[in-house]
């Protein structure tokens, strides 16, 4: 698979979109007035202890309190299995047979007033806070280094049984007492001195961390995390990436001058692009963007999916749509859910849709082709960084899985509600419409004085009551013995009208 990383970079905004085989597969967006704080530290004050919740609102100095749950005060393992990177969630077997003590109350951990040093988890997304940890981690290129937590993890995407021990020995011997590393999928391979010279890095950086700690008080700003465009390099940047483009001088040198402090034995083409037209025009993702905000996606056979997001999960619904397939019925139904399978799994991760996501594939009657659906469903996912949690297709063939949600989905960064609609996705129809304007006009027009009353609507409202609906507007006149002026209003919205004497 062929992989290049494009950047485009102005004053305002830059965006990073990650191609595969040509086609975007991720994008990361970052404006300068509403930059990420996921990887923050801060130094934040207890101002609310939930114990029906067991959990705490601490305030960080941002608009929301951030929310702090008990398992993010003691749990180490917990911490450890957020950042073990990989897919589908396993744990190793001798973890698995641990049996982990209760918790305290976190009444017993907490008090209002407290300060204490937190690490953001994941934005602020929709109306609830920042979710935050007070086991702090600090990603480096090959290594994680959590200094609260004594533990050496491996990155479940480094399959080699023997490599894991290799790197698992190396890490346990350099690492200082008492401190925890996350071998990252990146160090598969890596010398003792790549592994070393990430760990002495990240130390240092904790150390400076914690002095500042003790200079400032609550709420504080610690440490910000990298911008988006190292943080990228560093977190997905790999052998397989063939080229980076980039439209900055200033962004060209800065990846230039990280490639060669932090991968100087790699070899990468890094590329200025230098033609008028705009880079992201150039690589025809302007337009993949856009797809990706619709909420129809339509296959290469004809079918298509909906996706539908909400506050509390999201829909996906598989049609067969225009294609009617060549032999039965079955069969039509078992390629259209394999193909959605491959644009669900795309458009989850060019979305970034996280949370609780259901998937609703067409009806198949045989056990064989749910299985197969659901194995192919598996396997695609694979390759997504996020970590999912995948169930069997249901008898009514809908599938529940989680997605890791850390920060909001395209949508949700480049969308807002819809001030017309507020945010349902739809308006009354026109006749819905004009049969209100009759209700409110039989409950006023007995009352206002004059012969002539004016009705100001939009225009294609007022389309309706001149041709479909005129009979009802004479009927209203003669019942009532009054004018009835009809009056377009271009400004006005769908649902907007008044009524006006004369």
């Amino acid at each position: 698979m062929t992989k290049e990383l494009v950047i485009n970079t102005t004053s305002h905004e830059t965006r990073v979109a990650l191609l595969e085989n040509g086609h975007i597969a991720e994008l990361y967006i970052e404006r300068n007035r509403e930059r990420g704080i996921v990887g923050n530290i801060y130094r934040g004050k207890v101002i609310r202890v939930l114990p029906g919740m067991q959990a705490a609102f601490v305030d960080i100095g941002l608009d929301k309190a951030a929310f702090l749950y008990v398992a993010d005060v003691l749990d180490e393992m917990e911490a450890v299995e957020r950042f073990v990177e990989g897919g589908s969630h396993h744990v190793r077997a001798d973890e698995a047979t641990q049996e982990r003590p209760p918790l305290p109350p976190i009444e017993e951990l907490l008090q209002e007033g407290q300060e204490l040093l937190v690490q953001v988890a994941k934005e602020p997304i929709g109306t609830k806070g920042a979710r935050i940890t007070s086991h702090i981690s600090l990603p480096g290129r090959h290594l994680v280094f959590m200094p609260t937590v004594d533990h050496v993890g491996i990155s479940r995407r480094i399959e080699d049984e023997d490599e894991k021990d290799r790197l698992r020995a190396l890490v346990e011997e350099i690492r200082p007492d008492g401190t925890g590393f996350i071998v990252r999928t990146a160090a598969e391979g890596k010398s003792e001195e790549d592994l070393r010279a990430d760990m002495e890095f990240l130390v240092g950086l904790w150390e400076d961390i914690d002095r500042r700690q003790e200079d400032h008080g609550a709420p504080c700003l610690i440490h910000s995390d990298l911008d988006v465009t190292s943080k990228v390099l560093r977190d997905i940047l790999t052998e397989d990436v063939r080229r980076i483009v980039v439209d900055s001088h200033a962004e060209h040198e800065k990846i230039v001058g990280f490639i060669g402090k932090f991968m100087p034995k790699l070899k990468f083409v890094i590329e200025f692009y230098e033609d008028d037209e705009p880079i992201f025009d150039a690589f025809g993702l302007e337009m993949e963007i856009a797809r990706a905000l619709g909420r129809k996606v339509w296959l290469k056979s004809g079918g298509y999916i909906i996706i539908e997001q909400t506050e509390a999960l999201t829909a996906i619904d598989v049609n067969t749509g225009r294609f009617v397939g060549k032999h039965n019925l079955e069969d039509t139904i078992f390629k259209t859910n394999l193909e959605a399978v491959k644009e669900i799994a795309f458009q989850l991760r060019l979305r970034n849709i996280g949370g609780l996501i259901i998937i609703d594939f067409i009806d198949m009657e045989k056990e064989l082709h749910r299985e197969k659906v659901h194995q192919a469903l598996e396997e695609t996912l694979k390759s997504d960084k996020s970590k999912t949690n995948i169930l069997k297709i249901s008898e009514l063939g809908l599938v529940e899985m989680t997605r890791k949600r850390v920060r909001e989905s395209i949508g949700r960064t480049l969308c807002e509600p819809c001030p017309y609609c507020e945010g349902k996705g739809y308006v009354k129809s026109r006749t819905t419409i004009v049969y209100e304007i009759f209700r409110d006009l039989q409950r006023e027009m007995r009352d206002l004085p004059g012969y002539r009353v004016s009705l100001l609507v939009n225009p294609d409202i007022a389309g309706v009551l001149y041709d479909e609906e005129r009979q009802s507007v004479e009927d209203l006149e003669r019942r009532f013995e009054k004018q009835i002026g009809i009056n377009a209003r271009p400004n006005f919205h769908l649902e907007q009208y008044e009524i006006m004497v004369g």
